[in-house]
């Protein structure tokens, strides 16, 4: 009966180190809540700090009714959840190194959440580096709680899974991405860029709004470029995409997004329309690689960039008329 009763315990031990992990893990996810702030974009001035600013000027359209608070957490890096209230964060390059280029830098996070450090703010600190003056976006998120993260995985492994999530959020972070390309062209001016200089860089689901966005603009919210990095494809792609310099980067290794059905298609189209587009497949980098040196292929894809925009003369300063 010895064994028994000690089996019994170690049972008992396994369930309890499980169910602490679970809390621990639950209280690390849940986060802290996340207080907007009121700032609007006149009130933001060419600064060595980090600006936010509201995106829209009241509650954004479609979303006016969502009462879920946005949260912040830490886990292997920082991220955010239940965005509601859209935000740009503006990173200016230090004094006397602006080239008049402008980035609205959209991270990734299967639109449950943001990968705000890697895939956002890192990213707009390289920018800064080359000259460019970089705008993270806070982009609305479908609304989640604690627990979310096995359900937002089994989504995106599962055929299919994803799509009442597309279907609810694609015309929302539509819109966010729009308005965003609108206040920063309307504010060029104020913030030394130029309004023919502003382009979009999307990391997975953000590289999903970049091309969304490419795909449908007006005049004021057409990017100028964009550089979509391992991103999901929407669908379905248009027949007659804008003129729009694009460059796309991933890996071939992939297991959430593959290439096949979307960095290469979308560069098939943009070449098969004649469009400038330059697509860097890498043979290993996995999904996520963000910003950050993991020693494989994938590592190259920032300097591939940087002289992707010299070639396209957007690290330059630009011409006077």
């Amino acid at each position: 009966m010895r064994w028994v009763r000690a089996i019994g315990w170690a049972l008992m031990a396994v369930v309890v180190l499980l169910a602490v992990g679970f809390v621990y893990l639950w209280v690390k996810i849940r986060g802290t809540a996340v207080e907007v702030p009121s700032t609007q974009a006149s009130a933001v001035t060419i600064s060595s700090a980090p600006q936010e600013m509201r995106l829209w000027p009241g509650k954004a359209p479609g979303s006016e009714n969502w009462t879920q608070q946005e949260s912040e957490s830490h886990l292997s890096e920082r991220i955010i959840r239940n965005v509601v209230d859209p935000t740009l964060t503006a990173y200016f390059p230090p004094a006397g190194t602006a080239n008049g280029t402008a980035v609205i830098v959209c991270p990734g996070g299967g639109f449950h959440m943001l990968s705000i450090d890697g895939e956002g703010v890192n990213v707009a600190h390289y920018l800064n580096s080359l000259g460019v003056t970089a705008f993270v976006l806070r982009y609305r998120l479908t609304k989640t709680n604690a627990a979310f993260f096995v359900g937002m995985m089994h989504k995106i492994k599962t055929p299919g899974g994803l799509k009442p999530v597309l279907d609810e959020m694609s015309p929302l972070i539509l819109a966010d991405g729009q308005q965003a390309m609108r206040t920063v062209r309307a504010h060029a001016a104020q913030w030394g860029v130029a309004p023919n200089r502003i382009g979009m860089m999307g990391f997975s689901a953000g590289g999903y709004l970049t091309l969304s966005v490419a795909f449908h603009h007006d005049a004021e919210s057409m990017p100028d470029f964009v550089a979509p990095i391992y991103a999901l494809a929407p669908e379905p792609l248009p027949a007659n995409p804008e003129r729009i310099p694009m460059f796309l980067a991933c890996a071939a290794d992939d297991p959430l997004v593959p290439p096949a059905a979307n960095s290469v298609k979308v560069y098939d189209l943009w070449h098969g329309a004649g469009i400038p587009a330059e697509l860097h497949v890498f043979p290993n980098g996995g999904h996520g690689f963000g910003i950050r040196r993991q020693n494989l292929a994938s590592d190259e894809w920032t300097e591939m960039f940087k002289k992707w925009m010299e070639a396209q003369g957007l690290l330059g300063a630009p011409a006077t008329k």
